[in-house]
Formats: C-alpha cells, structure tokens, sequence
C-alpha cells in the first residue's frame, strides 16, 4: 500500500471506523484516540496490508483496540446488576439510554456485531472477515445478542 492507497483507505472508511468506535465507547475524546491509533497502526503496517484488505484490518484493529481498551478502564460489566430497579426507573429515561443500557450488557463480540450489522449496516461476511469469525458464528453471536438485548428491553419495559 502506497501513500495515495493509504489516503484513499482512510477517507473511505474513516467515517464508518470512527461510527463504530462511537457506537460501542459513546464518548467521542475516546473514540478520536481509538480510530487515531488504527490509522497510525495502518500507516505503519502500509506494506503488510493488502488494499483490498484494509477495511477488515482496520475494523479488526478498531475492534481489538475496543477490547483492550475496555479491560484496561474496567468498562466492560457482564452481570444484569446495572439494569435499574424499578424505583430508579422514571420517565426521564429516553430510549437511547435504555438501548445504551442494554447494549453496555453485551460482551465485547456480540455487542460488536450489534453495532456493525445493526447500526453499521455491514453484510455478515464482511462482520466475518472484520473479526474473524465464521459467518455461522456471527450470525449465532448476533442472534444471542439480541435476544439479550430483547430480554434487558422487556424487563425495563415490565418494570416500569
């Protein structure tokens, strides 16, 4: 890859790239540092990475970045202690926040799937390729998700 392919990489995807950080930190200083360090990361690995490959590498490395991010600022929290008891639940509540709730329950792959075939809009092959998976289990990952995600809803929604 090139000076001009790299450019090219970048301006393509970066809106895509730094959509899908956001989507998964919702914090845009963050998401800024994150999509920055894929694009040095690309620059530096220009001569290893195939042009018709860099989209799934930087997703990739967007992703991996998300997950050792996430460990290192103990973000991530798989338990349902988080969802609000009833008392705590009032009308001040929009539905982004209680699809925020219910997304920050995911882990990391799933809630990954999420954003990129949900928000994203990318084909399970290309979901695939980004996190190197199979589509199988992407398409399973993305089921269990959503389910969860349903199941979270439904219990805010029942206890209100």
């Amino acid at each position: 890859m090139n000076r001009r392919e790299y450019n090219i990489a970048v301006k393509l995807h970066a809106s895509n790239l730094y959509g899908y950080v956001f989507g998964f930190l919702r914090n845009s200083e963050d998401t800024q540092d994150i999509v920055q360090d894929v694009f040095e990361k690309l620059w530096k690995n220009r001569k290893k990475v195939e042009v018709e490959k860099c989209k799934a590498w930087m997703f990739r490395t967007g992703h991996n970045a998300l997950i050792n991010f996430s460990k290192r600022k103990n973000r991530t929290v798989y338990n349902t202690e988080l969802v609000p008891e009833k008392s705590k639940i009032d009308n001040r509540f929009e539905t982004q926040e209680i699809i925020d709730l219910a997304l920050s329950l995911l882990p990391p792959t799933q809630k990954s799937i999420v954003l990129l075939r949900d928000l994203e809009g990318y084909s399970y092959n290309e979901i695939s390729e980004i996190l190197d998976l199979s589509d199988s289990q992407v398409k399973v990952y993305l089921y269990r998700a959503r389910k969860k995600i349903k199941k979270q809803l439904g219990d805010l929604i029942l206890t209100q």
